[in-house]
């Protein structure tokens, strides 16, 4: 068993939402409700979460959902209403730098109980009219592609960006293909012991979703062969190869380990350590390596120390290059499937990752684990932790 010190945070348990595909089975919903959605379903398994110390969110595409998405969503599914909330925006980072922020608190002796996750409906994304200071014959334009999928360091969509990175790292065709079959065929297989613990079920208008909308398990190398290029001709990046937009929530709880004490149950891991790195360009692909190796150093760790990844696929490219600069093989990243296959709601991505990993680590009974994605304007995150039960 993972020794326990007073200083410590935990990951006490968590759950989100099934993935919706975009305009999919969870189109109905938007941002708030998903949000409130996943809240709803962690405050059932665990009705201690109706009164956290704070409510610390994740959410992307905030504009037109009102102030403080995240006080919205957790009020609207429960939680008492004097508890303060903060809405945190680091794009795909931002449910993870929840988890951080939480464990700071606790560590810092602020609390003991916090509610963390993220939420985004990228499918009822508003789309953004002309101000009085926009040039005449201004358009109106997306939200989501502002905020969520274009860099707004460079300018350039996240998709073109991504294109010139893979021709500098000589990332080809087949390599990003051959990652999204595995990703897909590994999700797949994991669908029936991700519904049975990571997975809360949703009420929506046209019924009951249940699972993950995206995992194509008839997906071959064939099929996503024949695609064309998403990016312009010549390119290697494909809507097979690249994160499905997706419409998604998610929630936990981070405890001190008084809250652990007092709660009598045991807890998914024990949060260590994180690193955060940005620039100094904007690209994506080598952001998760550089906060991998970043935190590594930190804890005096190896690569090789580390028994399970998850690296956010938010192109199959991101996840083969930072593999790749940190040695890693095939068969210690992403072994449930990523977000080629689930999804890549952008606020609920990050504490996805991190829950995949837990409940994986505590089903294989391995020590450690580092959840790590990449996220717009060229920023990168990486957490650790231990299985709570390892031995």
């Amino acid at each position: 068993m993972t020794a326990r010190t007073r200083q410590d945070a935990w990951l006490f348990d968590g759950v989100r939402t099934p993935f919706g595909k975009y305009h999919g089975a969870l189109a109905s919903l938007d941002s708030l409700q998903l949000g409130q959605k996943a809240i709803g379903a962690l405050i059932a398994r665990h009705p201690e979460a109706r009164t956290p110390d704070a409510a610390l969110f994740g959410c992307v595409v905030q504009a037109g959902l009102g102030q403080n998405p995240a006080r919205i969503a957790s009020t609207r599914s429960g939680v008492d209403p004097v508890t303060p909330a903060l809405t945190l925006n680091s794009v795909c980072l931002a449910s993870l730098e929840a988890v951080c922020d939480a464990t700071r608190r606790v560590r810092g002796g602020e609390g003991h109980r916090y509610l963390v996750g993220g939420f985004d409906s990228m499918t009822r994304a508003p789309s953004v009219v002309p101000g009085e200071f926009d040039p005449e014959g201004a358009q109106a334009r997306s939200a989501l592609d502002s905020d969520g999928l274009r860099c707004a360091l460079s300018g350039e969509s996240m998709g073109v960006l991504s294109e010139a990175c893979n021709r500098e790292l000589g990332i080809g065709r087949g390599e990003q293909d051959a990652w999204a079959v595995m990703s897909q065929q590994r999700a797949a297989r994991s669908a029936a012991f991700r519904e049975e613990h990571e997975i809360a079920p949703v009420e929506t208008l046209d019924g009951l979703v249940t699972s993950d909308q995206g995992i194509r398990a008839d997906t071959t190398l064939a099929k996503v062969s024949a695609l064309r290029p998403a990016f312009g001709e010549g390119g290697t990046i494909t809507a097979a190869n690249a994160s499905q937009m997706s419409d998604g929530g998610s929630a936990g709880l981070v405890v001190s380990t008084g809250e652990l004490d007092r709660i009598g149950r045991a807890p998914l891991a024990r949060i260590v350590d994180w690193g955060w790195v940005a620039g100094p360009d904007a690209t994506l692909h080598l952001k998760p390596a550089n906060a991998i190796r970043v935190l590594l150093q930190k804890q005096n760790l190896r690569p090789a120390d580390i028994d399970l990844y998850e690296i956010n696929e938010a192109f199959a490219s991101v996840a083969i290059a930072s593999a790749r600069d940190l040695g890693l093989p095939d068969d210690v990243v992403n072994v449930n499937g990523g977000a080629i296959a689930l999804g890549h709601p952008l606020g609920a991505s990050g504490f996805r990752l991190l829950l995949t990993l837990a409940l994986e680590m505590k089903r294989s009974n391995v020590r450690r684990g580092i959840a790590s994605l990449c996220g717009g304007g060229g920023q990168g995150m990486a957490v650790l932790i231990e299985n709570a039960d390892w031995h």
